[in-house]
């Protein structure tokens, strides 16, 4: 404890930030495991389980947009603490009487959730640029690949947990453990975490969640292509793929996907040392271009095993986990180019902005995946990836060549 203590200020809030957000991705994590669990024992079918998702990812697109303008006018602490109390609302509403889990009701608890957990991630992300000291890109991008990688690597934790205490405790039990434990942290984040962090000294108008910047809007472009080109074939058409031609159970394809968000966060937390931190670089426009490139290929490569019906198996497999250390690496890169690029005062307008593109990528990804995957088949889903990375790889092009910061110095 007294080491603690005797920590840097900056050090201090640095863990805080970093605790909440992992006890926060473990509950969503958790959640989205056991709403998929529960209502597959209910009788859904697996599109209508994503639909139950839809309003999720709706409104972080929403969230992202305004999340941002409010951290900049209320500081991040409360943007984060009013996410972790939206979250502990949203556990709440699934404790009701079994009657009342209707779809709607679900979804709107799903939408509450949705709001929550970009608030979160928005604020976790934005206190990074503030808590690093000035010219020090190399830690910036360390300490982002940590956080941004620790949080996949729950979120993988928090599906075997949300499945664990479903068999452990039944539904509502799995659920009200969480509400509890979210709640401590809560009440101990609006002890701990500095009031005025994030707060920008001119208030922004509304009119100025939209960003101005060029970099921030190419990146934003490529962002929403990036993520939207994962979840075009692996929010629907791939879990229901694994089961239908497989013939793999639920607790198998739930497992391979927790297994594949696990170390895809792995990933993401070395990606420094593999794009050349080591060496002293760090990554800007053209080394975003380069990884696109190297991601481009894979999921083209596995609708042509899939068309040609060549080892499906071993070339699905394989390719998902190629897939995911080069994604992992686009992923990590992205995100620390946000934060660098971001201005300091009023930087969750930036990082907001961008991750609404994050969230709206996700969106598009997730009703193309169920509609592609049901009329053409999940080799239609894999070329539409290829075709999202590619102009995710365009848009790069123009990305500025060295950071920010050094082009302003």
């Amino acid at each position: 404890m007294n080491q603690l203590k005797n920590l840097p200020q900056q050090l201090k809030q640095y863990l805080i930030v970093t605790g909440n957000y992992w006890a926060f991705t473990l509950t969503d994590g958790a959640l989205r495991m056991l709403v998929v669990l529960h209502f597959h024992q209910l009788g859904y079918a697996p599109l209508e389980i994503a639909l139950l998702f839809l309003f999720y990812e709706f409104f972080g697109v929403v969230t992202n947009l305004t999340g941002g303008w409010l951290g900049a006018r209320l500081g991040l602490n409360r943007i984060m603490n009013i996410g972790l109390a939206t979250q502990v609302v949203a556990l709440a509403m699934l404790l009701v009487p079994a009657a009342w889990l209707t779809v709607p009701w679900v979804m709107a608890a799903q939408a509450l959730s949705g709001i929550a957990k970009d608030l979160n991630k928005m604020s976790a992300k934005s206190s990074i640029k503030l808590l690093v000291p000035k010219n020090a890109e190399g830690t910036l991008y360390k300490w982002v690949a940590i956080l941004t990688g620790s949080k996949n690597a729950l979120k993988g934790v928090g599906f075997f947990l949300g499945g664990a205490l479903l068999v452990g405790l039944g539904f509502k039990g799995a659920i009200a453990v969480m509400a509890i434990m979210l709640t401590v942290v809560w009440i101990s984040s609006m002890l701990l975490l500095k009031e005025d962090l994030g707060k920008a000294k001119n208030k922004p108008k509304f009119s100025e969640i939209f960003s101005k910047s060029p970099a921030i809007n190419l990146l934003s472009g490529a962002r929403m292509f990036l993520f939207g080109a994962r979840d075009v074939w692996f929010v629907v058409a791939l879990p229901v793929f694994l089961a239908s031609q497989f013939n793999w159970d639920h607790w198998q394809v739930g497992g391979f996907l927790a297994l594949w968000v696990m170390g895809y966060g792995v990933v993401q937390s070395f990606a420094p040392k593999i794009t050349g931190k080591a060496s002293g670089k760090v990554p800007d426009g053209q080394s975003a271009f380069f990884w696109a490139l190297a991601l481009l290929a894979i999921p083209a490569l596995i609708a042509l095993a899939l068309m040609a019906d060549v080892a499906v198996k071993i070339s699905l497999l394989g390719g998902l986990l190629l897939f995911g250390v080069l994604f992992a690496i686009n992923s990590s890169l992205h995100s620390y180019l946000i934060v660098s690029y971001a201005g300091e005062d009023g930087v969750s307008l930036d990082v907001g902005f961008y991750y609404m593109a994050n969230a709206m990528g996700r969106l598009i990804g997730t009703l193309l995946s169920g509609w592609l995957f049901q009329a053409y088949g999940l080799a239609a889903c894999l070329w539409v990836s290829s075709v999202f990375i590619a102009i995710a790889a365009l848009i790069s092009i123009k990305l500025p060549r060295t950071s920010l910061l050094e082009r302003n110095t």
